[in-house]
C-alpha cells in the first residue's frame, strides 16, 4: 500500500469509527435517559398524567421493542440496501424520535414516541458494526469496534450527569430535546464524510463502484470464499455452515444483554437495600459504566492479538466472579473495584462480542449477523431488569440477583467457548493482504 493509499485509508477510518462512536453515544444516552426522568414524570401528573409504577416500567419497556424491531429491520434491509443508506435514514429516524417525545403531551404518546425511537437505537446498533468491520485493518478490528461500541456506556454517563446537571434548568424536555441533536450535528457530518462500504458493493455485484470507492479512500478489497449459497442476509444465516455460530452468537449476545440491563437497572437499588446511601446510588453506575468503557477498550486490544473468543469467555469468568464477590460485607473501595470489574465482565463483555460479531460473517451476511445478535440479545435486556424485580418482589433479597447473574456469566463463558471458527476465509484473507499475517477469531 503506498503512502497516500495510506492516508486515505487512516481518514477514513477516523470518519467512521468517529461517527459510528457518536452515533452510539446518543443511542446510550436514550438508553439511559428515561431512567432519569421517570422519577419526575411519577411524580408529578401535571407532565403526561398519571403514571403508575407499572406504566412506567411498560414505557421503559417500549423502546426495547423498537429496539429489537429496529435491529432486526436493518438485518433485513442492510445487506440488501448497504449500510450508508440504514445509518443515514436512522440518524434522521433516532433523532425525529427524541424530538416528538420531547413535545409528547400524554402518556400514549410518550410510549409511541419511546417505541418510535427504539427502532432508530436498534437499527443504528445494528449497523455500526459492520460498516466498521469492512473499513478498521484487519489487526485493529477488535480494538476499532470496541471504541464504537463504548458509545452506549459513555452515553449512559453522559445522561447521568446531564440530568443531574440540568434537568431543574430545561426540565425533563430539555433532556429529550439534547437526544434530538444528531439531525443538525451528527448527520450532516455523516452524509458529507461516511462513504459506502466497497466490500458490501463488491459483495452485490457492482465491483465498478467497489473499485472507485476503494480507490477513492485507500481501501483493498479482498475476494470473500464461504458458503452462503449466494444468499444475502437473514437467509444466509440459515444455512448450515452459518445455523449453528448464529445460535450461539445470539445466546451470548442475550446473556451479556441481559447482564447489562439487570445491573444497569437493579444495582443502585440492591446496594441501596444493603444499607449504601442514595448518593451512592449514582457512584455505582458510574463506576460500573466507567469500568466497562476502560476495561472493555484494554480487553480489545487483547482480542486483536489472541482472538475475540478467548477473551470474550475469559471476561465472562471474570463477571461470574465479581457477581458472587458483591453480595459479601466487603470494604467500600474493595467493593467498588469488584463492580468495575464487573462492568468490564458484563457491559464490556457485549462490546466485545459486537466485535467478534462483526468479523465473524461474510459480508453477505454481516449486517443480518450483527443485527440478528443485536436484536434477539434485546430479548435479554428485556429479561434482566426482569429477573431482579422478580426477585426482588419475592422477598428472596436483591442480593440473589448477583448470585443467579453470575450463574449466567459462567454458561455464557460455556456457550462462548463452542462458537467454531469461521467457515469463511475472508478473515484471514484480509488480514494477509494488510499486514502480512492472518488474525486470530
Amino acid at each position: 500500500m503506498s503512502d497516500s493509499d495510506a492516508t486515505k485509508r487512516r481518514r477514513t477510518v477516523f470518519w467512521v469509527v468517529a461517527l459510528s462512536a457518536i452515533s452510539l453515544v446518543f443511542d446510550g444516552y436514550d438508553l439511559v435517559v428515561y431512567g432519569t426522568v421517570l422519577p419526575i414524570l411519577l411524580d408529578d401528573p401535571s407532565h403526561l398524567g398519571a403514571i403508575s409504577p407499572q406504566q412506567g416500567g411498560a414505557l421503559g419497556s417500549y423502546a426495547l421493542v423498537g429496539v429489537l424491531v429496529g435491529a432486526l429491520a436493518a438485518g433485513t434491509f442492510g445487506d440488501l440496501v448497504g449500510r450508508r443508506r440504514i445509518m443515514l435514514l436512522n440518524l434522521a429516524w433516532f433523532s425525529l424520535g427524541m424530538a416528538f417525545t420531547a413535545m409528547t403531551t400524554s402518556v400514549m404518546l410518550f410510549g409511541i414516541g419511546r417505541f418510535f425511537t427504539g427502532i432508530g437505537v436498534g437499527a443504528l446498533v445494528g449497523t455500526v458494526g459492520a460498516i466498521v468491520a469492512e473499513f478498521a485493518p484487519a489487526h485493529q478490528r477488535n480494538r476499532l469496534n470496541a471504541i464504537v461500541y463504548s458509545g452506549i456506556p459513555a452515553g449512559g454517563v453522559l445522561a447521568s450527569l446531564l440530568a443531574l446537571a440540568l434537568t431543574d434548568v430545561i426540565g425533563w424536555r430539555g433532556l429529550f430535546w439534547i437526544g434530538a441533536l444528531p439531525i443538525v450535528t451528527v448527520l450532516p457530518l455523516a452524509f458529507m464524510k461516511l462513504p459506502e462500504s466497497a466490500q458490501w458493493l463488491a459483495s452485490r455485484g457492482r465491483h465498478d463502484q467497489a473499485r472507485v470507492v476503494a480507490e477513492r479512500n485507500g481501501i483493498q478489497l479482498v475476494p470473500e470464499t464461504g458458503s452462503t449459497g449466494g444468499r444475502v442476509g437473514f437467509p444466509a444465516l440459515a444455512t448450515r455452515a452459518l445455523a449453528w455460530p448464529t445460535v450461539l452468537l445470539g445466546t451470548m449476545s442475550f446473556a451479556g444483554l441481559l447482564l447489562t440491563y439487570g445491573l444497569n437497572t437493579w444495582l443502585p437499588e440492591i446496594m441501596g437495600a444493603s444499607g449504601y446511601g442514595e448518593s451512592y446510588s449514582l457512584a455505582f453506575l458510574l463506576v460500573l459504566n466507567g469500568g466497562a468503557i476502560v476495561g472493555g477498550l484494554l480487553a480489545s486490544a487483547w482480542a486483536d492479538r489472541t482472538g475475540a473468543k478467548r477473551v470474550v469467555s475469559t471476561t465472562f469468568v471474570l463477571a461470574a466472579i465479581t457477581l458472587a464477590l458483591l453480595p459479601l460485607d466487603l470494604p467500600l473501595l474493595l467493593l467498588l473495584v469488584a463492580v468495575a470489574v464487573a462492568g468490564t465482565g458484563t457491559i464490556g463483555t457485549q462490546v466485545l462480542i459486537y466485535g467478534l460479531v462483526s468479523n465473524y460473517y461474510p459480508t453477505r451476511a454481516r449486517g443480518a449477523g450483527v443485527a440478528w445478535c443485536a436484536g434477539f440479545g434485546r430479548l435479554g435486556g428485556i429479561g434482566g431488569p426482569v429477573i431482579g424485580g422478580l426477585l426482588v418482589g419475592a422477598g428472596l433479597g436483591g442480593m440473589a440477583a448477583f448470585y443467579i447473574f453470575a450463574g449466567i456469566a459462567l454458561l455464557a463463558a460455556l456457550v462462548t467457548l463452542l462458537v467454531p471458527r469461521p467457515a469463511h476465509e475472508a478473515v484471514e484473507a484480509m488480514a494477509t493482504v494488510q499486514v502480512g499475517r492472518p488474525e486470530p477469531v
